[in-house]
């Protein structure tokens, strides 16, 4: 077992939390995760994608029919109906991006309202976590419930404005992470421990975990639990389509790029699809690759659209998959709790051992 500030705060069994990872659902991933003594993680963003043009998916191929406020009432239901026997622990991701300010206005005042008029969830939809833009001017929507609030920073600037909006605790995610990440390239060795240092609150680490060794690396670094995104999607219970899956497993650990997506720079698993993406976004935007934010170009919004809609059928060089590095250290398919479980005990182990490096 491990005991940490996050067990503790949170009232969970084990300080591992699963990464958001839109724009499609988590819902099913989520609930297995709570069942598991983990945090598990509703992602918002693919709900509120038809109110934000950098966000080119059709909402309807994962989530059927209905409005944005329908489909977040279907999830949370759809978690907490899963996790009911178990008691299970979980919470909300959203990006506060420009582009999705509209939707995530949205998706985070739906998700108070929801949870206000339901005693049960009040007490297990303990969680917000927000990333990909400013925390500050939500301080007064969040701060205003019992929610939990993590928001994800890539450096030690981003922190402090993270420290002024109120937050609980921080997510430091290093730049080897899939989907969103930094704009510039600090990965976890460095930034982790940089915002350690530099915090007055508790940090998470993210971006390259995926086993008990890495775990105990984060903790070692001075954190006090883990995210985890790249792993859980290649298990059994993830809600993501079996191209996705193979993709992860098939890959070693130099098989991402990186190109402009949703919300800034994008990890994805390399393919023709992903490489066709870099190399436009090279030419459009040479200063990218030098760490420099650029907007989003309308051929890149319908390079993605194509991309991400290809993944429903099932087309493994046609499909954007996104994924952290750590996809080269994935070789199976198992259950989630299979996951936590292992994790936990190789963890322990781990820096049970460190003592004897001491003399």
């Amino acid at each position: 077992m491990l005991k940490t500030w996050l067990n503790e705060k949170l009232g969970i069994a084990h300080p591992i939390i699963q990464g958001g990872m839109g724009p499609y659902s988590t819902n099913r991933l989520a609930a297995a995760v709570a069942n598991a003594g983990g945090l598990g993680i509703i992602s918002l963003i693919g709900m509120g994608v038809q109110h934000s043009f950098a966000t080119p998916v059709d909402p309807k191929l994962v989530f059927g029919e209905g409005t944005t406020e329908e489909y977040l009432e279907r999830s949370i239901g759809f978690v907490k109906a899963e996790t009911m026997e178990t008691s299970g622990i979980f919470g909300v991701n959203c990006p506060l991006s420009a582009e999705f300010l509209e939707a995530a206005k949205k998706l985070i005042l739906g998700t108070i309202a929801i949870r206000n008029g339901d005693p049960e969830l009040q007490k297990r939809l303990k969680v917000i976590i927000t990333s990909a833009g400013d925390p500050l001017p939500w301080r007064e929507i969040i701060r205003s419930t019992d929610l939990i609030w993590f928001h994800v920073v890539p450096s030690v600037y981003h922190l402090r404005r993270t420290e002024k909006a109120g937050v609980d605790a921080v997510i430091a995610s290093g730049h080897e992470a899939g989907a969103h990440i930094p704009w510039q390239p600090v990965h976890s060795m460095v930034l982790i421990p940089a915002v350690v240092e530099a915090s007055s609150l508790p940090v998470i680490g993210a971006g390259g975990i995926c086993d008990g060794r890495s775990m105990a690396a984060a903790l070692a670094l001075g954190t006090v639990g883990v995210q985890m995104g790249t792993r859980f999607i290649a298990t059994q219970e993830s809600d993501f389509w079996d191209v996705w899956k193979r993709a992860v497993i098939k890959s070693s650990e130099r098989d991402t790029l990186v190109a402009r997506g949703m919300f800034g720079p994008m990890r994805f698993i390399t393919n023709a699809a992903s490489i066709k993406l870099v190399d436009n976004t090279a030419r459009l935007f040479p200063d990218f690759f030098k760490g420099q934010p650029v907007d989003l170009h309308p051929q890149l919004i319908e390079m993605e659209r194509e991309g991400f809609a290809q993944l429903i059928q099932n087309d493994e060089e046609g499909s954007l998959i996104l994924s952290g590095e750590v996809s080269g250290r994935i070789q199976d398919l198992p259950k989630v709790k299979e996951i936590i479980d292992s994790i936990i005990t190789d963890a322990s182990e781990t820096l049970l051992s460190l003592p004897g490096y001491v003399v």
